[in-house]
């Protein structure tokens, strides 16, 4: 039977060659050779009894029980870090590795500008941002917080509310010349350029409690929110868009707020992490910086 100091170096072997998808890969990681790595993990899988990893002549993949053991190992090393932390107090320094995993657009104009803020404060931290607007399996992908526009579904994660998405119904001026009086009825007329998965070809929006459901005629979709900009700019249809992502263009003329008094429902900005009793220091400071700085973004509404 391994001693308790042994059983944190088996699971974090185990973990990363998970990450890394190959245990050469891993083992260079942590500074031992192959053997000594493929050793480990057949320690591991010896004292949990069951394959956490599937071996073939070309890749690795996870068990089934690799998968869901995966978690509890991140947890615990994490949890093993964080014991560490406290009692380490001749270094208050927060170092560390912390991979953070975004939607693409917010990430890449508005989170990215909190992570570089972040990093400077705290150099001694190697950061990671993967920007994917894919549900993710937290287990695989690896990351010590998700941040997601909508829903988050997993309920073995913790997940912290950041902000709202205020939504608006947009179009081109030159699709309809100008957009005084117009109402809800009149607007289900003009083609749309509709957002997958949150838009489809039914649309939600209310005003002081009233509410409308219409079913314009969908032009084009698209899953991806840079292409749903660029073909309401040049006039295919209108389009449900956050505040945020087009400030400029309302400011500057290039698109009309179609409905001022009508808004598409809200979307909630969220963080996601796994549960823990004792939380590393670089995720504490992360999620403390991220939920105050991102309150402060122009066209991100506060949690009520």
């Amino acid at each position: 039977m391994s001693k308790p100091l042994d059983r944190i170096t088996l699971l974090e072997t185990f973990v990363r060659i998970a990450e890394a998808g190959s245990i050469s890969a891993a083992a260079k990681t942590l500074g031992l050779s192959q053997p000594s790595a493929s050793r480990q993990l057949a320690d591991l899988e010896s004292n949990m009894n069951t394959q956490l990893i599937r071996r073939t002549t070309h890749s690795l993949s996870l068990t089934e029980a690799g998968a869901e053991r995966l978690v509890d190992a991140r947890r615990l090393l994490d949890e093993w870090e964080a014991v560490e932390e406290k009692y380490r107090s001749a270094d208050s320094s927060i170092h560390g590795k912390l991979k953070v995993v975004a939607p693409v657009a917010l990430g890449q104009q508005l989170i990215a500008r909190v992570i570089c803020d972040f990093q400077l404060e705290h150099p001694g931290i190697a950061l990671t941002l993967e920007l994917d607007d894919q549900p993710i399996r937290f287990a695989e992908a690896g990351c010590d917080c998700w941040i997601r526009v909508g829903p988050i579904s997993d309920e073995s994660l913790i997940v912290r509310p950041l902000a709202r998405v205020e939504r608006l119904l947009v179009c081109a001026p030159g699709l309809i010349g100008s957009s005084e009086g117009m109402t809800p009825n009149a607007s289900e007329r003009l083609p749309l350029v509709a957002l997958e998965p949150y838009e489809g070809g039914r649309i939600s929006l209310s005003s002081r409690k009233r509410e409308y459901l219409f079913n314009p005629k969908v032009r084009m979709r698209t899953n991806n929110i840079f292409a749903l900009k660029e073909a309401t700019l040049a006039g295919i249809g209108m389009a449900v868009l956050p505040r945020w992502f087009i400030s400029e263009e309302l400011k500057d003329g290039l698109l009309t707020d179609l409905l001022p008094d009508w808004r598409a429902p809200f979307l909630p900005v969220q963080v996601a992490y796994l549960p823990a009793r004792h939380q590393t220091l670089r995720l504490r400071a992360f999620l403390e910086t991220t939920s105050e700085r991102i309150a402060q973004i122009d066209g991100l509404l506060p949690v009520p």
